[in-house]
C-alpha cells in the first residue's frame, strides 16, 4: 500500500473518489449516506465551544499583558473590515466583468417562491434588529448558554472576560488556569479521535451530493458557479497571496502545509470540521497561542471573505438575470449592507440564502424572489465559500501575528518548507506532529 494512502490526506482523497463512484453507480444508496457527513460535522461542533473557551482563556491569561491582547483584538477587527471590503468589491467587479446573469431575462412573476418561505422568515429575523440587535445577540443569557447553543461568538465573549479576570487575579488562580489547560488537552485528545473519522464524513457528504444531483453536477454546475469558483481562486492567489507576501511568506507553501484540512473542508463544505487542528497547526508555525486563540474564532464570524464575495456576486447576478438596472447608489448600498449582514452568517441555519435574503431586503431595487435562481446551486457554491473563508482566516492569523510581532518567522519558514519540528511546548518536545493529526498543547 502506498505510503501517502496511510496519511489522513490520502485517506480523504480515497474517500472522495469512492464517494463519487458510489454516487454515480448507486445513487439511491448514495443519498442514504448523508448522515455520515452530517454526523462527522456534529461530532466536531460538539467540541468546538469547549476548545475555543479553553484556548482563549489560556492564551489571554498566559499572555500577561492585557494591553497587548487588546491591541491584537483591535488590529484584527481593522484587518477583517478592510479585507471584507475588498472581497465585497471583488464580487461586484467580477459580476460586471463576466455578467453571469445577462441574457437570462427571467420573468419574476413565474418564479416559485414556496421554497424560499423558511429562508425569508429567518432573513427578517436577522435583519429586523439591525446592528444593535446583532450586538445584543453576542451577549449570552447565562455564562453557559453559548456552550449549550454552540454559539462560538457568545463563548468567545465569555472566554475573553474569564481570561482577563484570571490574568488580573494573578498567582492565586494558577490552579484554576492549569485545570482549564488540562481540560483543553483532554478535548484536543478527543478531537484527535474524531478527526480520524474525516474520510468517512467526506465519503458520506460527496456520495450524497453526486447521488442526488448527478455526476454532471461536479463538472458543469453552471456559469454562475464557475465564475464564483474563479473569483475565490483570484481572491486566494492574488489578494491573500499579496497579504502573505507582505508578511514574508508564500501562499503556495501555506496551502501545501494545510492540504489535509483543505481536503476535509472541500469534502464536507464546512470549515468548522477543522477548526481545532488548524489552531494547533498555526501555533506550530510559531504564532503565539493568545493570538491564534483570539483571531481564529473571531474570524469565523467577522472575517468571512468568500461569503462576502458570494453576497455581492449573487446580488448583482439576480439583478442581471431579472433585467434590474442598478445605480451607483444601489451598488454602494449593497456594499454597506453586506458589510454588516455578513457578520451574522455563522451559526444561522441555511446561512447563505438567509443572509443573502437579508441583504436584498435592504435593496428594494432587486427582486428578492430572484433568490430562487441561486437556491438550486447554493450547496455547490458552499464548497468554495467554506474553502475561501477557511483560507482567509488562516492568512489573517499569519498576517496579524506578523503585524504585532507574535510569530517566530524563522520557525514558520522552516515549517512551511516541510521541516518537521516538535510542538513549542517542552512537554512535547520529542513528539513531532504527523500529517493530519491534532498537535497537543502539552
Amino acid at each position: 500500500m502506498p505510503k501517502w494512502s496511510k496519511s489522513l490526506f490520502g485517506q480523504v482523497c480515497i474517500a472522495l473518489v469512492i464517494g463519487i463512484a458510489v454516487g454515480f453507480f448507486a445513487p439511491d444508496l448514495a443519498t442514504k449516506m448523508k448522515p455520515l457527513g452530517d454526523g462527522f460535522i456534529k461530532l466536531v461542533k460538539m467540541l468546538v465551544p469547549v476548545i475555543v473557551f479553553c484556548v482563549v482563556v489560556h492564551g489571554i491569561a498566559g499572555a500577561g499583558d492585557l494591553k497587548k491582547v487588546g491591541r491584537v483584538g483591535v488590529r484584527a477587527i481593522i484587518y477583517f473590515e478592510i479585507v471584507t471590503g475588498v472581497a465585497l468589491a471583488l464580487g461586484i467587479a467580477v459580476a460586471y466583468v463576466f455578467g453571469p446573469g445577462h441574457g437570462m431575462a427571467v420573468d419574476v412573476s413565474k418564479l416559485d417562491a414556496s421554497a424560499l418561505s423558511a429562508y425569508v422568515e429567518r432573513a427578517h429575523e436577522v435583519s429586523s434588529g439591525g446592528t444593535a440587535e446583532f450586538l445584543m445577540k453576542l451577549i449570552p443569557s447565562t455564562m453557559v448558554s453559548g456552550f449549550a447553543q454552540g454559539d462560538v461568538l457568545q463563548v468567545l465573549l465569555v472566554a475573553i472576560l474569564c481570561g482577563c479576570a484570571l490574568s488580573l487575579l494573578g498567582e492565586r488562580v494558577k490552579p484554576l488556569l492549569h485545570l482549564i489547560e488540562q481540560a483543553g488537552d483532554m478535548t484536543f485528545k478527543i478531537m484527535s479521535f474524531i478527526v480520524r473519522l474525516a474520510p468517512l464524513g467526506v465519503f458520506g457528504a460527496i456520495a450524497f451530493t453526486v447521488g442526488k444531483y448527478g455526476i454532471g453536477s461536479l463538472a458543469q454546475l453552471g456559469y454562475l458557479v464557475g465564475i464564483f469558483y474563479l473569483t475565490i481562486a483570484l481572491f486566494v492567489f492574488l489578494v491573500l497571496g499579496l497579504i502573505m507576501h507582505l508578511a514574508g511568506f508564500s501562499i503556495i507553501k501555506l496551502l501545501r502545509y494545510l492540504r489535509t484540512e483543505i481536503s476535509i473542508v472541500a469534502g464536507t463544505a464546512s470549515s468548522d470540521a477543522v477548526l481545532p487542528q488548524t489552531m494547533r497547526k498555526l501555533e506550530l508555525l510559531g504564532i503565539k497561542d493568545s493570538t491564534v486563540g483570539l483571531v481564529v474564532p473571531t474570524g469565523y464570524s467577522f472575517n468571512l471573505d468568500a461569503f462576502s464575495i458570494y453576497l455581492t456576486l449573487a446580488a448583482v447576478f439576480i439583478a442581471q438575470a431579472t433585467n434590474t438596472p442598478l445605480s451607483m447608489a444601489d451598488l454602494l448600498a449593497i456594499l454597506g449592507v453586506a458589510l454588516i449582514t455578513s457578520k451574522g452568517a455563522h451559526g444561522v441555519p441555511g446561512s447563505a440564502i438567509v443572509i443573502l435574503a437579508a441583504t436584498l431586503s435592504a435593496i428594494p431595487a432587486i427582486p428578492a424572489i430572484g433568490l430562487v435562481l441561486v437556491l438550486s446551486v447554493d450547496w455547490f457554491m458552499g464548497i468554495a465559500r467554506a474553502l475561501g473563508n477557511y483560507l482567509g482566516n488562516c492568512v489573517a492569523t499569519v498576517a496579524i501575528a506578523s503585524w504585532v510581532g507574535d510569530i517566530d518567522k524563522e520557525r514558520a519558514r522552516r515549517v512551511l518548507d516541510g521541516e518537521i519540528l516538535p510542538p513549542l511546548s517542552i512537554a512535547n518536545a520529542d513528539a513531532p506532529v504527523a500529517d493530519g493529526e491534532v498537535p497537543s498543547r502539552g
